[in-house]
């Protein structure tokens, strides 16, 4: 299919040649073409350029942007999105006065989540993560990030994988997969640890690599979580099985997690909310990607991670929704950019490179995704008519995408 998209206000996010992401004061920088067209063809971006170098009498389905923006579909690298059923009775237990870790100490939290999963089938699973799919495709999402986490068990962990691998057979979406089987530690296993981990690496991450489930492979880092000792050991025989390192670090406390992520080479360290002048030294100079989940300070109270001071230090970060049902029950990236602006101080321009560019580098996409660039997939969103890029966190409440196109086919 070739799709000729004309006359578009501005299309964003362009560049020549594909890179592996912004950094520092770079991240202000966004390339964007004023009174633009871009080709989409056989699934991948064919051409763009001024209006005046459009080409005509080409063999397409041509569409008119006049007054709209056109983007690369957002890439959304940290989310959860294969759990059953939701948490409000802890979201009214938090209005309450309960903490997260509290709620967690009772029984409620990830262990909550986890019953629910092992009384799921697979079948229910997949339907109810197809129409969290369905709803971030509509907010511009096009690659996702989906984890295990929410099993427990060898049994139900497979299984949240599995389903992980049917969505990305079926979805128009580009996803990958994460083993999270360290999440958090079993009520059985409370007073036996070790076991756990134990059974993490000895027979999860063998069946894993034999199915060929999982991308990458992450641990919960973090005060009431694993430890920095127990978290290296698992990142490490992760590797052994070729899982890439991806971290929750310094959610709830610093914790040591962002130095075991780097000690590991992990590809991004995620959450930061308790991050000082030590994780962002250790930061510089890596290939890991900071990558900061603002909903999830906005839904549990907790402090912002601290965005500017990342950027001064002449950091990248990327920006994700966490989606999950305990945390962050939401995948709008466009609310994620409006915290981004409003909380983290953050520029629009810098808040879209952290959910296109950056967030493609966070899953080893920047290839492919991303941007505007010939020969990456023809993922890209046409908003409602608009003025500026602004537009978009500023108008925190509304839907401004107006028209989806993923692998060249138009989806709404």
């Amino acid at each position: 299919m070739s799709i000729l998209i004309k006359n578009i206000q501005t299309l964003v996010q362009t560049e020549e040649q594909a890179k592996n992401w912004v950094a520092g004061a770079a991240m202000s920088h966004l390339p964007t073409i004023d009174n633009a067209f871009l080709w989409l063809k056989d699934a991948s971006i064919f051409h763009f350029g001024k209006m005046e170098d459009c080409p005509s009498d080409v063999d397409a389905q041509v569409i008119d942007a006049s007054g709209r923006l056109v983007f690369p579909s957002w890439v959304d690298s940290h989310t959860h999105i294969v759990y059953a059923g939701s948490r409000e009775g802890e979201f009214v237990d938090r209005i309450r006065g309960l903490s997260y870790e509290e709620i967690a100490k009772k029984g409620g939290g990830i262990l909550n989540s986890a019953k629910r999963l092992q009384n799921t089938s697979a079948e229910d699973l997949y339907t109810q993560a197809w129409e969290r799919l369905e709803e971030i495709q509509a907010f511009g999402t096009g690659t996702v990030e989906i984890k295990s986490g929410y099993g427990l068990s060898f049994e139900s962990e497979l299984k949240i994988l599995r389903v992980i691998k049917e969505l990305k057979k079926n979805s128009p979406l580009t996803i990958k997969s994460t083993f999270l089987g360290a999440h958090a530690i079993p009520m059985i296993y409370k007073e036996h640890r070790k076991d756990y981990i134990d059974l993490i690496i000895d027979k999860m991450l063998p069946t894993i690599a034999k199915e060929e489930l999982a991308d990458y492979i992450d641990v919960f880092c973090d005060k009431g979580f694993f430890t920095v000792e127990e978290t290296d050991r698992i990142l490490k025989a992760g590797a052994n099985y070729g899982l890439k390192a991806k971290i929750h670090a310094n959610e709830l406390a610093v914790s040591g997690g962002v130095q075991v992520g780097v000690a590991n080479n992990a590809l991004s360290v995620d959450h930061l909310e308790a991050t000082t002048i030590a994780e962002i030294e250790c930061l510089k100079g890596t290939k890991t990607m900071p990558t900061l989940l603002p909903s999830c300070s906005f839904f549990l109270n907790l402090d912002y991670a601290p965005a500017r001071q990342l950027i001064e230090a002449g950091l990248p970060i990327a920006l994700a929704t966490d989606y999950n049902p305990g945390s962050t029950p939401s995948g709008k990236i466009p609310f994620i950019l409006s915290l981004a602006c409003i909380k983290m101080r953050l520029l629009p321009e810098e808040a879209i490179n952290a959910v296109t560019i950056n967030g493609a580098y966070a899953l080893e996409l920047q290839q492919e995704v991303g941007s505007i660039c010939k020969g990456k997939k023809a993922n890209v969103f046409i908003t409602k008519p608009m003025d500026s890029i602004a537009r978009i966190p500023y108008s925190f409440g509304s839907d401004l995408v107006e028209q989806v196109i993923l692998n060249g086919e138009i989806y709404a």
